[in-house]
């Protein structure tokens, strides 16, 4: 699988991986702050951004793309961030490869299976016939009619692209995601754990991660901690970056 990626400064190696139907690009900033210390990898997951598209979408997948990028880059540890979906690959991940990951950042997303709540925006997507507008503004005014949320409107209008003289497309595998929809719900396995260092970084004002779940992180993360940023959503590092950013680095700092 080939995986778009950019790397920016220098230092030990941090991963941030983004959620469904995201892209390296809504990590830029968070990137940038953080390369002052680290060398911080973004990688686009596959079916998205500009990433190889495949027909299957899971984290047993997309965690065997990860181990591969490890080993082309020659990246012997390091610290692993994910959020949302980039975060239940995260998780996927340092279990699996305990060895290779330092610390692991998980920002409002558990282990737990997630019943599926994206259809909607899916919904939205897939009737909006791309060869049919000859504007952005087209787009965007169907995607707002379907949603009456300009707010994730705009962030979905990020993956809307067109080659010169070609028609619209979208960056992300609109078509496998859909199939596969089911697959970003899934919990981890019965016996998965991870024994290093983790942090689990929840939005005060999200519902991603409540307090029953947390017996179920300690026993998957046993030397988890949790912080909560207030006022925050479900997009803490959009909504508060440079809280994200202190959080974050303090975390990656401390032994």
């Amino acid at each position: 699988m080939v995986l778009n990626y950019k790397v920016l400064g220098q230092g030990q190696p941090l991963i941030i991986l983004h959620g469904f139907l995201g892209s390296l690009d809504n990590w830029q900033g968070i990137a940038k702050e953080l390369s002052d210390e680290y060398q911080v990898y973004i990688i686009d997951l596959r079916n998205h951004g500009k990433s190889e598209h495949h027909s299957k979408h899971s984290y047993a997948e997309m965690s065997e793309d990860l181990q591969q990028f490890f080993q082309e880059h020659k990246i012997s540890k390091a610290h692993v961030l994910g959020h949302s979906m980039g975060g239940k690959i995260a998780m996927f991940f340092a279990c699996e490869n305990e060895k290779l990951v330092d610390k692991l950042v998980v920002v409002d997303i558990g282990p737990k299976y997630y019943p599926q709540h994206h259809q909607s925006v899916l919904n939205a997507l897939n009737a909006v016939d791309l060869e049919k507008v000859s504007s952005r503004q087209e787009v965007e005014k169907q995607l707002m009619d379907q949603l009456n949320d300009m707010g994730v409107v705009q962030w979905l209008m990020k993956n809307l692209k067109r080659e010169s003289g070609e028609s619209f497309t979208w960056k992300f595998n609109l078509k496998d995601l859909t199939k596969e929809i089911e697959n970003i719900g899934e919990a981890l396995p019965e016996k998965a754990e991870f024994s290093n260092s983790a942090l689990f970084l929840r939005g005060g004002n999200s519902n991603y991660v409540l307090e029953e779940d947390i017996d179920l992180m300690l026993e998957k993360f046993p030397l988890m901690k949790m912080e909560t940023m207030k006022g925050a959503g479900h997009w803490v590092h959009a909504e508060q970056p440079q809280e994200f950013v202190n959080v974050v680095r303090k975390f990656l700092k401390n032994n």
